[in-house]
């Protein structure tokens, strides 16, 4: 049985996800929310008469609760965020440094070698090297669910990338991914594969906006972005 994890744990794993100004950013603002509640004024029970006197206790006794709270609040989030952007800046550090590593030596086995976490963490460094801004939504396993959520202005891409050494990626995954896209509204997408496609799975991809890319083709974009500087700094 899989553990709870905590609303802590989950403020963290919520910013780790995002580009890591955008965890200090959420750390910020969930500071200075936090902490306008933390300083109100205490509540006042004044009151002429006795109902008035419990209308004003109950709303004293809310406005306290909520200034406590505040009070813890103001440090637990932002810590939780600034955690998480910690955690993002790292893994793009590691996604660069795969980017780099491929590029040194592009060949099919350095993409069969990776894990499928590695996997999935290079298709994000060579599409962010492209311009786009990733969030990294991430599936539940090597087989799970969009990975990577593109978006270019207004546009939005989904990523599905599939770490199979053996098998190649069939009709039913391309499936998948476009049902997913026409329910949230992405204008495309993309299947990105250690590996190649069977030619059913080509087929559907034709004329529906999305992208197959293999092995071959996941190589040259690492080539091809291997001058590009690195923006985990920035993204």
């Amino acid at each position: 049985m899989a553990r709870k994890s905590s609303t802590f744990e989950d403020l963290i794993e919520i910013a780790a996800k995002l580009p890591w100004k955008a965890g200090v950013v959420l750390a910020l603002i969930s500071y200075l929310g936090f902490h306008y509640i933390a300083t109100l004024p205490p509540p006042s029970f004044a009151a002429t008469d006795m109902k008035a006197l419990g209308q004003t206790a109950g709303q004293g006794i809310a406005r306290q609760f909520m200034i406590t709270f505040g009070s813890i609040l103001q440090y637990a989030v932002p810590v939780a965020f600034l955690i998480g952007a910690g955690v993002s800046f790292c893994k793009r550090r590691r996604q660069s440094e795969l980017h780099l590593q491929v590029a040194k030596s592009p060949g099919r086995n350095a993409l069969e070698n990776m894990s499928w976490r590695e996997f999935e963490g290079l298709t994000a460094e060579v599409f962010r090297r492209k311009g786009f801004q990733v969030i990294e939504r991430g599936g539940n396993g090597p087989d799970g669910g969009v990975d990577l959520e593109l978006r270019a202005g207004s546009d939005k891409y989904l990523v599905q990338c599939k770490q199979w050494k053996v098998t190649k990626v069939g009709v039913a995954t391309v499936r998948e991914l476009y049902g997913v896209m026409a329910a949230e509204g992405a204008v495309g997408g993309f299947v990105v594969a250690s590996g190649d496609f069977t030619d059913e799975a080509k087929r559907f991809a034709e004329g529906r906006s999305i992208e197959l890319v293999s092995t071959d083709t996941m190589l040259r974009l690492v080539r091809e972005t291997s001058g590009v500087v690195s923006r985990f700094v920035t993204s």
